[in-house]
């Protein structure tokens, strides 16, 4: 098998070539740049059939940066998988409380995961919030509770939780709230995709600078 040479600075240009050329069916031109960089993140063309986008929501998205939203993330690997540039070019920031001291000690004393502590302290902000979720389904819940209950509204929800417990269940929920939202359906998902996405929409945003 011989190797393609690819010089370093090409190498994601070559590989949203490859994608491209590999598609089955048209990918609708709104929605393509997040597509395209989940499937280049993941390897995975499932993501064609399993990513929900709620009704205008790039649209969405797009004001929320406008705004110098905060991103949320619910783990710290996703948070470093946000491009840092991108976030100061629009004025935003990211942020992870999972690691926070008041966030153990909150959990502890009301007995729920860190995740759900973590949503309570964003919805203290007071700030356009873009929340990513690509671990914890409980974070789904919760933003869910506070959602229906008019407490916490986020500007956007990315809900892309991965794995076996209650998360194909959260993700539903999320998306029968009417909230704007991008969820990847079913069990996968996780950091890398929650990050990819959040990539996705601040360089959509650079090119309207």
């Amino acid at each position: 098998m011989n190797l393609e040479y690819v010089l370093p600075a090409d190498i994601e240009r070559r590989s949203f070539e490859i994608i491209e050329s590999e598609l089955e069916t048209e990918i609708p031109e709104e929605i393509k740049p997040v597509v395209m960089r989940v499937i280049h993140t993941t390897a995975d063309f499932d993501y064609l059939d399993n990513l929900y986008f709620s009704e205008d929501v790039m649209n969405t998205a797009m004001k929320a940066i406008s705004q110098k939203a905060v991103f949320v993330t619910d783990t710290n690997m996703a948070k470093s998988g946000i491009n840092k540039a991108a976030l100061a070019r629009h004025g935003c920031s990211c942020e992870c409380f999972m690691a926070d001291p008041d966030i153990a000690e909150t959990a502890k004393a009301n007995g729920t995961t860190r995740a759900t502590a973590s949503v309570d302290k964003a919805s203290r902000l007071g700030r356009p919030v873009i929340f990513a979720a690509g671990n914890a389904p409980t974070a789904l819940v919760r933003l869910t509770e506070l959602i229906r209950s008019g407490t916490f509204i986020p500007e956007l929800v990315i809900g892309v939780p991965v794995g076996f417990v209650n998360v194909v269940q959260s993700k539903e929920m999320l998306i029968d709230t009417g909230v704007p939202c991008i969820v990847a359906r079913g069990r996968k998902g996780g950091s890398n995709v929650a990050a990819a996405i959040c990539n996705a929409l601040l360089y959509l945003a650079d090119k309207k600078l």
